[in-house]
């Protein structure tokens, strides 16, 4: 079994709320991103002891919270003596709209995995898109580079769709699965 960490920040609860799925599905530990881009005490030795690590932050104006961005730039720690070399990432995010230019978001945490040296999942997901499809189903939103909600403006996170949550869950699983064959 594949030790996973999923590293996230949450403006609005929704993120927390997937990050949970995500942490469900992989069996994993949550580290949250404070208020102020830090991490808890022990993240850091967290995130090094992780097989795999999962990053989410909500899409804000096309890309990663500054939260999220505080916490990435201060990742050049590790980042200079390779520590997260091979591990295995992947990454999620929320918006408010259908695109939200969500992809921006998930390129930015590929390259942030790219940086690290690291490897990449994506969903392993297909995409629920004939015209029986319900804004419900799994993948709905469509994505393969990582796993995508859709939250209105007006909806608290315990508004969040069942479908875009199962989406979650199934994605943290495949990720802890691919951790588990690199680990052998």
């Amino acid at each position: 079994m594949a030790h996973v960490v999923v590293v996230f920040h949450s403006g609005y609860g929704h993120t927390q709320r997937m990050a949970q799925s995500v942490a469900d599905g992989a069996n994993a530990e949550l580290l949250a991103i404070d208020a102020d881009g830090n991490l808890p005490e022990g993240g850091w030795e967290l995130l090094n002891a992780a097989d795999a690590i999962i990053m989410g932050s909500p899409t804000y104006m096309g890309s990663v919270s500054w939260q999220f961005k505080k916490f990435a730039d201060a990742s050049s720690k590790p980042w200079f003596s390779q520590q997260w070399k091979d591990k295995v990432f992947a990454g999620f995010t929320n918006s408010a709209t259908m695109n939200g230019d969500k992809l921006s978001t998930l390129h930015y945490l590929f390259t942030l995995a790219m940086q690290h040296s690291g490897i990449w999942v994506g969903t392993g997901l297909m995409p629920s898109n004939s015209k029986a499809a319900q804004r419900n189903d799994v993948n709905y939103v469509g994505s393969f580079a990582g796993a995508m909600a859709q939250s209105p403006s007006d909806a608290g996170a315990k508004d969040m769709l069942p479908g875009d949550l199962e989406t979650a869950r199934l994605f943290g699983a495949r990720v802890a699965a691919t951790a588990a064959k690199f680990k052998g």
